[in-house]
Order: C-alpha cells, then structure tokens, then sequence
C-alpha cells in the first residue's frame, strides 16, 4: 500500500481527496502547512507527496525545495487558476506534475497512479508489461511509459505527466491529426473542463523542452483551426 502525503491549508480538500484515495487503497498523510509535513518527512519519506503551492509557514515551493536535497520522491502540486509563473518555477525546481484548482479527484488519482508506476519501474520492481506501456520508439523518439522516460537523438528530455502523454499521443500514429478535444481526452478526464489555450500552452512547452534538446525538432506540426500531428523524422 503506498502512502501519499497531502500537504494544503484546505481543510475541506484535505478531507476530501484523503476520503478518496483512501477508497482507491492508498494509506493517506494529510498535513495543514509546509512546516509541520518537514517535520514528518525527516522522520519517515511518504512514497509521494501531492503540496499546495500557497500555504502559510511554509509554502510548497520551499518545502519541494528542501525534500529535492534528500529525495527524489514523486510530487505533484495543486495549483490555483493563474499560478502558471509559480508551475514553470515548481516544474523547473523538481516537480513532477501539476494540477490546477478545482479539479477532479479521478484526475488526481491517475496522475498519482502514473507516477508511482513510474517510481517502481525505475526502481526495479516488477511491474507488468502491457501494449500501452512497452517502448515506443518513432524515428528519433523514444518514449518508455514504465519509467515515463523520454529520448530525442539519445540525449533525454524532461516531461510532465501531462506533456508525456500528449507527445505519446500524437507520436503513436505519426501523419495522423489530432484534434484539441481528442487530445483534451487524453490529458484530462471527461468532468474537467480545459480550454483550448490549455492544450496550446501544454503543446508550446512541449516544444520548447525537445528544442532545448534538439533546437531544429519541428516532428509537432500545428494545423491551425484543426489541431496537431507528428510528423515522424
């Protein structure tokens, strides 16, 4: 049974998606401010934390901060609507997803489901293979779902959760397009509601991240009016 710190000064959040995980089987921490979670972490790690960004005593960048210079355990954080400047900087500091205020609890499930696979396959332990998570590989791509790793040309390339699983979408079948509502449908569930600026945004830093690795990558082709393709190199 994995156990999953919940860190936010949302006391109704905090009984809400605790009741929810709980009934999904994770064995669930809940903490009221950044301090009094260092606490319990330098006591004993939880195998995934899920932090607010905004909280007092201690906000979820500081406390990402000081669990990066001990773990690399997986943390998502749950942000407000215009928190995008505080998501790159999280991002950049060592987070491994977001999530934007409200969301929905399923979302946050999978997200959390995802990335504790991830954490077991790259730490060796058994975790069965199936035809939606073997190795892709698409020209110079390479995408392995199990340790949600990512090559271009050899060298590795950073996602989150969410920009892995678009590129996997579009990657899987190279010339064909997707539309903005298929690729909503892949990144989010059916009971959140995401503009299509929010894939636009999601596609842009997609971009940006396989340039820093590759500054002539241009495999994600924008149909305007229709949506995207990967054009296989």
């Amino acid at each position: 049974m994995s156990r999953i710190a919940l860190v936010d000064d949302d006391r109704n959040i905090l009984t809400s998606v605790s009741m929810t995980l709980e009934a999904e089987g994770f064995e669930v921490e809940t903490y009221n401010d950044g301090q009094m979670a260092l606490d319990a972490f330098n006591k004993k790690l939880p195998d995934m934390a899920v932090l607010d960004i905004k909280m007092p005593r201690m906000d979820g960048m500081d406390l990402l901060q000081r669990l990066r210079q001990k773990t690399q355990m997986p943390v998502i954080f749950l942000t407000s609507k215009d928190d995008e400047i505080d998501e790159v900087l999280g991002l950049r500091m060592g987070a491994d997803d977001y999530v934007k205020k409200p969301f929905s609890q399923r979302l946050l499930v999978e997200r959390i489901r995802t990335l504790l696979r991830r954490q077991d396959a790259i730490s060796g332990e058994t975790v069965e293979v199936t035809e939606d998570n073997k190795v892709m590989e698409r020209g110079q791509l390479t995408m392995d779902p199990l340790r949600h790793a990512v090559k271009w040309k050899g060298k590795d390339v950073s996602l989150t959760v969410t920009e892995f699983l678009l590129l996997q979408a579009l990657a899987q079948r190279p010339g064909f397009v997707k539309s903005r509502d298929q690729l909503m449908d892949v990144a989010y569930d059916d009971q959140v509601y995401v503009d299509d600026r929010t894939i636009d945004s999601h596609i842009k830093r997609l971009r940006k991240k396989m340039r820093n690795a590759d500054p002539d990558f241009s495999a994600i082709e924008t149909l305007y009016g229709i949506g995207y393709r990967y054009n296989e190199e």
